[in-house]
């Protein structure tokens, strides 16, 4: 069952503050957040520390009620209905103060939003919406609330826009390939690689070239293609002949706006991606899927990645890939999309029968936030 398009009566102004990591990540899901809520009819203020990846991942025009804002925010600027800190990052004391001066004023603060990281841990849903005030500095008093994006109906879904059912059924592979300038091999099966670093990418490739089919291996611009031209280098320096059968093929290409990456993702028989908003576009993409975490100091990473495998009911074979493409352990084990297939399609059906993040997030602010959101009396 499809929410997503489910209206509210809003009519307000968002502002989403975003610091920039990584460039695919956390301003990508920021935008489309931001693109989405303009399509619902609400004005969008989002605020961005280093703004330079929207000029490819949305190039051309953009939704006039979605404007772009250098942050920090300059001196004086006034804070929206409502306020979104993506993935903790924290507004300066100028900013609180300016919230806490709006909800003097008016009796009501705004809504104020703490967007989360993704993952499928248990505490995402024990957390989700839970309240938290803030005690020192220049908003003290005031409330803050976490809203986690998830997987299950405990948590704040996932960012689904409400056409893409039906973009994705229109969807061909063959023209938008053709388009980009991308050769097929007959018979060849189509992988992407979205990637940051991992030790098994040079095995992977092997695999490749060893057959039995052939590959056309279509690879990122960025980090992706540097760790893939870095591993073919190694590769060849030890063994010149390793693709003598010509059985990988591979395709360098150019940095890829949000909607051709979804395309990318649509067209290939498997993909590998990374970071949190990849993960999601691989999902809806609904073809086999290997995930790169991101990876953390204290390897905390390591226990996000196996409960997301136990949410995906993964089959032991891509369990035992996914360790390996995430350094965690073992060998890389022969990648079968077609055993994998099943399990990305029951994942991504359980995901369709739940509400999209956006419709959550519009019914917590309008049925929970709003009519408690008044500030207590002294």
């Amino acid at each position: 069952m499809d929410n997503s398009a489910k209206a509210y009566p809003l009519a307000m102004l968002w502002d989403i503050f975003c610091k920039v990591i990584d460039n695919h990540g956390d301003i990508g899901v920021c935008w489309r957040l931001a693109v989405q809520l303009a399509q619902r009819g609400e004005t969008v203020r989002l605020w961005v520390d280093d703004a330079a990846a929207l000029e490819w991942i949305a190039p051309g025009q953009r939704p006039p009620a979605v404007q772009v804002m250098p942050w920090p925010a300059q001196v004086g600027a006034q804070p929206g209905d409502v306020i979104i800190e993506a993935f903790g990052c924290e507004l300066e004391p100028q900013f609180q103060a300016a919230i806490a001066g709006k909800a003097g004023e008016s009796g009501r603060q705004p809504a104020w939003i703490n967007l989360e990281y993704l993952t499928a841990e248990s505490f995402a849903e024990r957390n989700h919406r839970l309240p938290s005030p803030l005690l020192s500095g220049p908003a003290a008093g005031l409330t803050r609330r976490f809203f986690y994006p998830g997987f299950t109906a405990g948590t704040g879904g996932l960012l689904r826009e409400h056409d893409l059912l039906r973009r994705q059924s229109a969807f061909d592979a063959t023209r938008w390939l053709s388009a980009q300038g991308i050769a097929r091999t007959e018979g060849a099966r189509r992988v992407s690689l979205f990637c940051y670093e991992p030790a098994a990418l040079e095995p992977l490739l092997a695999q490749c070239a060893r057959g039995p089919g052939a590959t056309d291996l279509l690879v990122t611009a960025g980090r992706a293609t540097a760790a893939a031209q870095a591993a073919l280098k190694r590769i060849e320096a030890a063994a010149p002949d390793w693709n003598s059968r010509g059985l990988l093929s591979i395709s360098w290409l150019p940095l890829l706006s949000q909607p051709d990456f979804d395309h990318l993702l649509w067209a290939c028989d498997l993909n590998f991606v990374r970071g949190e908003d990849s993960l999601v576009r691989a999902l809806w993409a609904g073809k086999p899927l290997v995930w790169q975490i991101y990876p953390q100091g204290d390897d905390a990473h390591h226990g996000k990645l196996d409960a997301f495998l136990a949410w995906l009911n993964a089959p032991p074979g891509l369990r035992e890939f996914h360790r390996a493409w995430n350094d965690i352990g073992g060998e890389l084990p022969l990648a079968d999309a077609e055993a994998w297939a099943d399990c990305i399609r029951n994942a991504r059906e359980r995901l369709l029968a739940q509400p999209d993040l956006l419709t959550q997030l519009m019914r917590f602010v309008v049925d929970d936030l709003q009519p408690t959101a008044s500030l207590p009396r002294h």
